[in-house]
């Protein structure tokens, strides 16, 4: 995704300087500095993200919020319409992300909830105003939930024993969670988070792993790093 993310920001970049160049030659007369030139600074970025972030509730809400206050310096739209239309709008798309998160972390929810049947030793981070660092090297790894309120949790599984597919779950509010998996296993994260998210551009997948991690993950101004 990263690469998605920089091969758009170049096509964004060459086309301002383009503009700019034959504007300078007088060939075009293209006005960049238009009413509302400003809001693309927020639409922009915006765009790109949900474009080439896993992450998308976040970048499709400063989508919206950009493309109103676009409106609103056009004088297509009044600046009192965006608290009567955005904020439902917003509303909506919450709700629509936490039944859809809801859906699709069933798989991963019942093979947790069947590890934990079958006897197996799935772990358990806690971090309060604190931090903890939980390192599993050399040990077999069958799960994890991890839990971070305003504090921080490490989880490092670099040196872990991963045979079979298993499932982390994790909660952030106002606090950070890091996760450090391993090379030969690849990862499948749901998201549903306000104001936070999941990020795991440092991990990458490959098809000639066996194993997958699922990364179930509720972010309240908070995110969870996948290294």
């Amino acid at each position: 995704m990263r690469k998605v993310s920089s091969i758009l920001w170049g096509i964004v970049l060459i086309a301002v300087g383009a503009v700019l160049s034959l504007n300078a030659f007088n060939i075009t007369d293209i006005e960049i500095f238009f009413d509302g030139w400003w809001t693309l600074i927020i639409i922009i970025p915006c765009a790109i993200g949900l474009v080439s972030e896993k992450e998308k509730l976040g970048n499709a809400i400063g989508l919206l919020i950009g493309v109103f206050l676009l409106l609103c310096c056009l004088n297509v739209i009044e600046f009192d319409m965006i608290w009567k239309l955005a904020l439902p709008v917003i509303i909506i798309m919450i709700g629509i992300k936490l039944i859809f998160g809801g859906i699709f972390s069933g798989k991963s929810a019942q093979m947790l909830k069947k590890a934990k049947e079958n006897g197996a030793d799935v772990k358990n981070g806690f971090a309060a105003f604190s931090g903890q660092d939980m390192n599993f090297d050399g040990e077999v790894f069958n799960g994890a939930e991890l839990n971070a309120v305003f504090g921080g949790v490490k989880c490092d599984l670099r040196n872990a024993i991963i045979q079979n597919d298993c499932v982390i779950t994790t909660s952030c509010i106002f606090g950070g969670i890091d996760i450090l998996l391993p090379d030969h296993v690849n990862v499948k994260v749901n998201s549903n988070s306000l104001f936070g998210g999941v990020s795991d551009k440092k991990h990458s997948n490959s098809k000639d792993n066996t194993v997958t991690v699922y990364i179930n993950s509720t972010c309240i101004f908070g995110g969870v790093d996948i290294k």
